[in-house]
């Protein structure tokens, strides 16, 4: 493999895998220096399309908020889909994030008053969270899918992700 085949792979790997965002180590990551969290809303918080909040997930934001730490919706979906969650748990959000792209994440770190070394970014896809997260400079965590059911968009990006899952795994991770 080249190396710039190499530094790209690298872009779409996270620094950390958990299943859920229940297992997110907030106070190792806290000790770390983290003060924010970007985080992704279908199927990382929610389900897809869902403004539904498990009582598990939203004790978590509690527990963050706990800890003095900060969060920020980021999301390629219109501003009435993520009000409908952010606005329950009192969370600013940045919507039509256009994910991978930079802006949303620069705009979330804007809005938390935090640095890219204070901040992490947690989401379900590789192709818009953990690469647009990696390119912004931040700290990544990949949890699974809480649903099988996405946008069909989604679905097709999944099976671009099958390699990369394979490799992450390989790794380790």
């Amino acid at each position: 493999m080249k190396d710039y085949e190499k530094r790209l792979l690298n872009k779409l790997f996270p620094d950390i895998c958990v299943d859920t965002i229940q297992e997110v180590p907030l106070e190792e990551l806290k000790e770390r220096g983290i003060k924010g969290f970007i985080i992704d809303l279908d199927n990382t918080t929610t389900h897809w399309n869902s403004n539904q909040l498990t009582p598990e997930v939203t004790e978590w934001f509690d527990t963050l908020k706990a800890l003095g730490l900060q969060a920020c919706f980021l999301s390629n979906n219109g501003e009435e889909r993520v009000l409908g969650v952010a606005g329950g748990l009192a969370i600013p959000y940045v919507f039509r994030a256009q994910k991978p792209r930079r802006g949303g994440y620069r705009h979330a770190m804007q809005v938390m008053g935090t640095t890219a070394a204070e901040t992490a970014v947690i989401g379900d896809q590789i192709y818009t969270d953990i690469l647009g997260g990696n390119r912004t400079g931040l700290f990544t965590i990949l949890v699974k899918p809480i649903h099988p059911r996405e946008f069909m968009g989604t679905k097709i990006s999944r099976m671009f992700e099958r390699p990369v899952l394979w490799r992450i795994r390989k790794r380790g991770l």
